[in-house]
């Protein structure tokens, strides 16, 4: 497949143009040499767009970095600093960039929200965390009701822990809302809805005492940690439907 072909696969299936509110600009960010012709052999999955993984990615050889934080967020940037080192890792080694952001959150099942709520065997899923008019996250309820440290071990990968954990709720967590990522504010939606919990990567100063007098539990998963479900349920779907090589570039930023 080429660089197009491919990015025509991604968006099969994630849609972009079903989130017109996204700034982030989803799809093809920085194209190969010859993006209508030359075969993508292997594709590099990641998080995070920068130079470090650019590198990384090259290293291995791949054709193709698949990120859910890509180089551009729908403003002018200079090519100057670190803007400049992260493109021209890029450009020198020919490597392409397809970023895919709200649409990698969103996505019903390959998105890191539904992703989330897949691992901790959530039922009776509905959307849920609205941003700019766009659904984002999803709510739903446990088969068997837990406590917050048995929700959180469950949560991340093996050996990892989540980054915060606000017990100001009910002793066992049935009903729960998951945003990934920096959502720390919709927890008032959360709220809102009559939820048990709270489930998000980075959870603000600012929203402690509203979830406190509130009386909600709250997780914060790691921004990291909670965004690596989608690239890597995409990458697992890649694998098995087309022939291409792919690997995951695992950089945590313990954030």
């Amino acid at each position: 497949m080429t660089l197009i072909e491919l990015d025509q696969y991604f968006n099969s299936f994630l849609k972009k143009e079903n989130y017109p509110s996204d700034p982030s600009l989803n799809g093809i960010q920085i194209q190969n040499k010859e993006p209508s012709s030359k075969e993508i052999k292997k594709v590099a999955f990641a998080v995070d767009a920068c130079e470090l993984i650019a590198l990384e990615a090259a290293k291995w050889g791949a054709d193709l970095l698949f990120v859910h934080h890509g180089l551009f967020w729908g403003g002018c940037e200079l090519l100057r600093g670190s803007h400049y080192k992260r493109i021209a890792a890029f450009i020198e080694n020919d490597l392409a960039l397809c970023a895919y952001h709200i649409p990698l959150d969103a996505n019903n099942p390959y998105g890191n929200n539904y992703g989330l709520a897949s691992r901790l065997g959530l039922k009776n899923l509905n959307p849920f965390g609205f941003w700019r008019g766009m659904s984002i996250g999803v709510k739903g309820e446990l088969e068997k009701p837990l406590s917050i440290d048995e929700l959180s071990q469950k949560l991340v990968r093996q050996g990892k822990s989540v980054n915060v954990k606000l017990p100001f709720g009910k002793d066992l967590i049935k009903s729960l809302g998951i945003i990934s990522g920096g959502a720390s504010e919709d927890v008032e939606q959360a709220v809102e809805e009559g939820l048990d919990a709270y489930i998000t990567g980075e959870f603000a100063h600012e929203q402690y005492h509203y979830a406190k007098e509130m009386g909600i539990n709250v997780i914060g998963g790691g921004h990291y940690e909670t965004e690596i479900v989608g690239v890597n349920l995409v990458m697992q779907k890649l694998m098995k439907e087309k022939s291409i090589d792919c690997k995951f570039l695992d950089f945590p930023t313990n954030l």
